[in-house]
């Protein structure tokens, strides 16, 4: 049996890590785009009505066993992939970086915003959530532009 450096486990280990990471990016993205949509229906729920406890419970749940858990393995196996292929210096990568942090804020703004729906402040309307619920989208159109094309 020969001894590996971790270096060259994590090559070995590749196609691996990189699956790992598209299944959680794709819980992530899945959960973002309910999210949204979970906070509309929240809004329209008489406001202090067993309706309104049912999408805390359910919003809470979403955010702390699906999206939140799901974000930090997009990140342990992003990185871990870009220590693998080292693209640092390369366009695409930094752009694709750039998306993913602007969406981990939009993660934490969201959360934000589900604990303030659960005090009871509705500062949005259905509309403007309704809006935001594209966010997602675009940056994973972006994301996989730049990964699969590689435009810069």
């Amino acid at each position: 049996m020969m001894d590996l450096d971790w270096g060259t486990a994590l090559q070995l280990s590749y196609v691996w890590i990189k699956a790992a990471h598209v299944i959680f990016v794709i819980f992530w993205i899945a959960g973002l785009f309910m999210l949204p949509r979970f906070y509309v229906y929240h809004q329209e729920a008489p406001a202090g009505s067993p309706e309104e406890k049912k999408w805390i419970e359910r919003e809470a749940k979403l955010r702390n066993i699906i999206i939140t858990p799901a974000m930090i393995l997009v990140w342990i196996f992003g990185l871990s992939l870009a220590y693998i292929i080292d693209p640092w210096g390369e366009g695409w990568f930094l752009a694709k970086l750039s998306i993913v942090v602007a969406l981990s804020a939009y993660h934490g703004w969201m959360v934000a915003y589900g604990k303030k729906l659960a005090r009871g402040d509705r500062p949005l309307s259905g509309k403007v959530l309704r809006m935001m619920n594209e966010i997602p989208g675009i940056a994973v159109a972006l994301i996989v532009i730049l990964v699969i094309v590689r435009p810069f």
